[in-house]
């Protein structure tokens, strides 16, 4: 094969010189590795953040295309930006690289007529949202919308770095920069993408999503602002193309190598990564992605996912074994402890020391849950004392060896049926709430009355305050007990309770009142 340099592609074996010798800088770039499954936007959308592409000629018998941009420039930074960010297409990595041609001449090929439909779709949905206007201060734009983003994470059970906001939005274009700040006793965020449709996209994708399971729920919406004024690189603000910035009140300044994800960018919270996590649908050679249960798959962001977290976001420095203290050694069993931290996660063992009853070990299904149960359950009521939860030293609860006495206060509830989280997109992902007085029955039989299951709490010896069915479904009801230590213990008593008709009652905590 020839290593000549012809200045345009026509779709001939000549396309693919450049694909083992590295070329210098051209507005046409080479992309290896495409599925075959891959369409015409797919590849055109990667080409969009950094700006207009002008032509694309897909060759998927080869498994390759040709992506052309509007200027050599854009094809730099968009080479730049994935070298530090390996891109995926339906949820493969690609390989991007620069050709050896200066244009591509695509006219007489067939199937172009859907690469021009797929081009003038995207230019005139880009002339739409502003992404053609001047950018800038008082940059003009369609009206509402703006390449800065106001970001607001509630539910903040875990913090949420500048590092995790770049990692999850980087994945539908170039941030430029990002501000962060607390508000109203909120953390929010400004996010300054290059241009108004990527931060259109970016908003209707992630908007309502939550970072981690159950809790760190994105709200986005446009900014009125069109460009953000960053002075410091630190780690509350950063501006991505100047990384010459000061760090401001004596911090060390970047390297200046640091830029767009790059491993290193700044000390991870995450234990054993040298940079972040793998982004949404990208990954970083030497990084590791943990994919919590009911977590999205890389650039899958559709169906019910509103409740559920972001794939490859782990929170920082947490164990999934617990150490539970304060407990009642009196009153305290591996089951009673296993039904209270289920309502937060899927207890795998449970361990009471032997010589120190007071204290427990629960081995959770991975460090989020850990997280969720220590944040609801320290501090509450179990057995008439206050217990303490706090992340344990250990990270897994052994067994005890044949032979070795244990009393029955070591189990291993991983195989059990009562896990509520196994099943991946659970709809008990959505119901998590702290301890209340009120609690939520469900998968009752329609033989079940009202009196029956008031019977069924007072005759236990709990005090029922209220009770009604759901209006629109009566397998689920609200019953309101005297206080939140009694509804703990009514849930660890009840869950599970056999009502007949081979049902068992189904128990969790209420954010309703009745």
């Amino acid at each position: 094969m020839s290593h000549s340099n012809p200045s345009t592609a026509d779709g001939s074996d000549r396309l693919f010189k450049c694909e083992r010798a590295q070329c210098g800088p051209s507005r046409v770039l080479h992309l290896r590795k495409i599925p075959l499954e891959v369409s015409e936007g797919d590849v055109i959308a990667l080409g969009t953040p950094f700006g207009k592409v002008t032509n694309l000629l897909l060759l998927k018998a080869k498994n390759q295309a040709f992506l052309e941009m509007a200027s050599e420039e854009a094809a730099v930074t968009m080479v730049n930006y994935y070298t530090t960010a390996t891109p995926h297409v339906r949820n493969q990595p690609i390989y991007i690289q620069f050709s050896n041609h200066r244009e591509l001449k695509t006219d007489n090929l067939p199937n172009q007529g859907r690469v021009q439909a797929a081009l003038q779709a995207v230019n005139t949905a880009a002339v739409h949202s502003g992404n053609m206007a001047s950018g800038g201060e008082g940059g003009l734009l369609a009206p509402g919308q703006s390449p800065v983003l106001r970001i607001i994470v509630e539910n903040l059970f875990y913090p949420v770095s500048l590092e995790v906001l770049h990692q999850i939005f980087s994945k539908f274009g170039t941030v430029l920069k990002i501000i962060t700040f607390t508000k109203n006793n909120q953390f929010q965020a400004l996010l300054q993408f290059n241009d108004a449709l990527i931060a259109h996209h970016a908003k209707v994708a992630l908007d309502g999503q939550n970072i981690y399971n159950a809790c760190c729920t994105l709200r986005i919406e446009f900014s009125k602002l069109t460009s953000l004024n960053v002075k410091y690189n630190n780690d509350k603000s950063r501006d991505f193309t100047r990384l010459d910035l000061p760090s401001g009140d004596q911090q060390a300044t970047m390297d200046p190598g640091m830029a767009f994800g790059a491993p290193g960018i700044m000390s991870s919270p995450y234990p054993g990564a040298p940079g972040f996590t793998p982004t949404l649908g990208f990954t970083q050679p030497g990084l590791s992605m943990q994919t919590m249960p009911g977590a999205l798959g890389p650039l899958t962001l559709q169906g019910s996912v509103g409740r559920m977290a972001l794939h490859g976001m782990t929170p920082p420095g947490v164990h999934a074994v617990l150490l539970v203290s304060n407990l009642n050694p009196e009153s305290v069993t591996p089951h009673s402890l296993f039904i209270l931290f289920g309502v937060y996660g899927d207890v795998h063992r449970v361990k009471i020391l032997f010589n120190k009853k007071e204290n427990a070990l629960i081995q959770m299904a991975d460090s989020t849950q850990a997280q969720l149960a220590m944040s609801h359950l320290n501090g509450q009521r179990l057995h008439g004392k206050v217990i303490r939860v706090t992340v344990s030293k250990h990270q897994t609860v052994q067994l005890p060896r044949e032979g070795q006495e244990d009393q029955g206060l070591t189990k291993d509830f991983s195989g059990s049926a009562l896990h509520r989280f196994k099943k991946p997109g659970s709809k008990n992902f959505q119901n998590i709430f702290p301890p209340s007085a009120t609690l939520h029955l469900s998968n009752i039989p329609p033989s079940i009355t009202d009196d029956m299951l008031k019977d069924l709490f007072a005759g236990m010896g709990y005090t029922v305050k209220a009770f009604k069915f759901f209006q629109k479904d009566r397998k689920m009801a609200l019953i309101q007990l005297g206080s939140v230590e009694e509804a703990i213990q009514a849930l660890i008593d009840l869950h599970n309770h056999e009502l007949g008709d081979n049902h068992h009652l189904r128990v969790s905590f209420s954010k309703s009142t009745i």
